[in-house]
C-alpha cells in the first residue's frame, strides 16, 4: 500500500509564492488601512502635526448628537431594508423559478440594475419621487392618496430612502436565491407531493432548509452593506443627507467629518465605532440564524 501523502499547501513555498500578489494586495488595501484607522482614531484632528489624545476622539463622537442621529438612521434603514428586500426577493425568485417561461431572460433583466451606477439610478428615482410630477405620486393619486413630497419633506425622506434601498438590493438577492433554488434536488418535492404535502409545507420543510446557507449569507452581507449606506443617500438627495441633514447616516457622518470639517481624528473614531458595532452585530446575527435554522 502506498503511504498516505502528508502534503499541505501552507507548507509549500511555491503555494505562498502564488499567493503573494493577492496577499500584498490585501495587505496594502485592507489590512494597512484598518490599522491606520485605529491609529488615527487616537490622534488629534491635525493631519500634519498629529498628537496622541487617547480616547478623547471616541468620547467626543459618542457625545455628538449628530453621530447618534446617524447611527439611529442607519439602524432604522438596515432593519427595514434587509428583511423586506430578502422577502420580496424570495417571492420574485420563486415566481420566476416555478411559473414564468423563459426565466433566463427575466433573470438577465433583474440583474441589469446591479450593473448600473447607483448615482444614475438615484437620478431616475428623484424623478419618480418628485412631489409634483413624480410617477409614484401619480400612481397614489389614482387611489386618492397624497401627493407626498418625498424629497423635500423631512417626514418622508426615510420612506423614500427605504424604498430606494429595497429596490436597489433586489437584483443581487434574486440571482443568488435563484441559483440556490436550481441546486435543490427535485426528488425532494416529488416525494413530498406523493405524501400529500402542500406547497407551503414544501416551502417550509424543503426550500427554506435547503436555502438556509444562502439566506444566511445574503442576510449578513446585506446587513453589512446597509450599515455602510452612503451612495443611495447621496444620489437620491443630490449630495445632501435629506432635508436639514436629518437623514445623515454613519458613513455620511464619517465623510463629512473627514472631508468637509477636516476633523480627521473624530472621523476615524467614528469609523472604528462603526466597525466594532458591525463586528458585534454580525456575530450575534450569525448565532441567531444558526439557532433558528436548527
Amino acid at each position: 500500500m502506498k503511504e498516505k501523502s502528508n502534503y499541505k499547501a501552507e507548507n509549500s513555498p511555491r503555494a505562498w509564492l502564488y499567493l503573494l500578489p493577492a496577499l500584498i494586495f490585501i495587505g496594502v488595501f485592507t489590512i494597512y488601512p484598518l490599522f491606520r484607522t485605529f491609529y488615527m482614531s487616537m490622534q488629534s484632528n491635525s493631519i500634519l502635526n498629529p498628537t496622541f489624545v487617547g480616547l478623547q476622539n471616541f468620547s467626543a463622537v459618542i457625545n455628538d448628537a449628530q453621530f447618534r442621529l446617524a447611527m439611529k438612521n442607519t439602524f432604522i434603514y438596515a432593519v427595514t431594508v434587509v428583511p423586506l428586500s430578502l422577502i420580496i426577493s424570495m417571492l420574485i425568485a420563486l415566481i420566476l423559478y416555478d411559473k414564468v417561461k423563459g426565466s433566463e431572460f427575466f433573470e438577465t433583466i433583474f440583474f441589469i440594475p446591479y450593473l448600473t451606477s447607483v448615482i444614475a439610478i438615484g437620478i431616475v428615482f428623484r424623478y419618480l419621487f418628485h412631489g409634483k410630477y413624480g410617477f409614484l405620486n401619480y400612481f397614489l393619486g389614482l387611489f386618492h392618496i397624497g401627493p407626498f413630497d418625498f424629497l423635500n419633506d423631512r417626514n418622508y425622506n426615510m420612506p423614500a430612502l427605504i424604498i430606494f434601498g429595497i429596490w436597489n438590493a433586489l437584483a443581487f438577492n434574486i440571482i443568488v436565491i435563484l441559483s440556490g433554488l436550481k441546486g435543490i434536488d427535485k426528488n425532494y418535492y416529488r416525494v413530498a407531493e406523493t405524501f400529500g404535502a402542500s406547497k407551503w409545507e414544501q416551502f417550509i420543510k424543503i426550500t427554506l432548509p435547503e436555502l438556509s446557507q444562502i439566506i444566511t449569507f445574503l442576510f449578513l452581507t446585506s446587513f453589512i452593506s446597509a450599515f455602510k449606506v452612503y451612495n443611495e443617500v447621496f444620489a437620491l438627495f443630490n449630495g445632501k443627507a435629506g432635508v436639514g441633514n436629518n437623514l445623515v447616516t454613519a458613513v455620511f457622518y464619517i465623510y463629512n467629518k473627514f472631508y468637509v470639517e477636516y476633523r480627521y481624528g473624530h472621523a476615524m473614531a467614528a469609523a472604528v465605532l462603526l466597525f466594532l458595532m458591525l463586528l458585534v452585530l454580525t456575530f450575534l446575527q450569525r448565532k441567531i440564524i444558526e439557532r433558528i435554522s436548527k
